[in-house]
């Protein structure tokens, strides 16, 4: 499976982005699709993530703000966020592993598959 990222970009804070996530050599039914992000010094962190059966799940920090869906006919998972602060400034990661039909998915850990990542910058 290959994932491309896309939507970041330069955005103040208190703005909003919606990351996309696409999807090529599988279909989202089979895959679970994760959203990770890391900054400059820092270690990679865990968004949120989507199953096979369209289940999400966020890390307890990035509840409220981010919101993760999928489009199933395009193949594409995407993030939305919002009230964006300075501290989400990172490069945006999506990443895939096989759901084999469960509903639980957990961005503590890396997932087997990785796409390029987006850049999301916050600035006023």
């Amino acid at each position: 499976v290959q994932l491309q990222a896309s939507g970041g970009g330069l955005v103040q804070p208190g703005g909003s982005l919606r990351l996309a996530c696409a999807v090529s050599g599988g279909i989202l039914d089979h895959w679970s699709i994760g959203w990770y992000r890391q900054a400059p010094g820092k270690e990679r962190e865990g968004v949120s993530c989507i199953t096979g059966d369209g289940t999400a799940h966020y890390a307890d920090s990035m509840k409220g703000r981010f919101t993760i869906s999928r489009d199933v006919a395009k193949n594409t998972v995407y993030l939305q966020m919002n009230s964006l602060k300075l501290e989400d400034s990172a490069v945006y990661y999506c990443s895939a592993e096989e759901s084999y039909g469960s509903s639980y998915c957990d961005t503590r850990y890396g997932m087997d598959y990785w796409g390029e990542g987006t850049q999301v910058t916050v600035s006023s």
